[in-house]
């Protein structure tokens, strides 16, 4: 049952397709985790453009797997690297994502067997 995650929307999108929903679900346990390394790097590195991009990138999907708190926060990092801020004020956003998503995906591969 999922608890850290919800597929109504991938579901929805999918037409019900299970080789489809496996798509997305194989995409966001590979390509998400490789993408917040980057944003991590972009505020470690003070480097906000890049930490904008990658975060920007990740938005989409973090609505589309139900991540609604993590979707939230993402839009919290695309302000603070638009406003250029400290590195301090945005640590614990950025750790909390990458808490939710790392509970979503150990939750999707105990699930789905990805």
């Amino acid at each position: 049952m999922a608890i850290n995650y919800n597929l109504s929307k991938v579901y929805a999108l999918s037409d019900n397709d299970p080789e489809f929903v496996n798509e997305i679900l194989t995409l966001f346990v590979t390509e998400v985790p490789e993408d917040l390394m980057q944003i991590k790097e972009g505020i470690k590195k003070k480097d906000h453009k890049h930490a904008y991009a990658y975060a920007h990138k990740i938005k989409p999907t973090l609505d589309l797997m139900g991540l609604n708190v993590a979707f939230e926060e993402i839009l919290q990092i695309e302000a603070w690297t638009k406003s250029e801020g400290k590195k301090k004020d945005i640590k614990e956003t950025f750790k909390s994502v990458k808490l939710q998503v790392k509970e979503a995906i150990k939750e999707i591969k105990k699930d789905f067997d990805v």
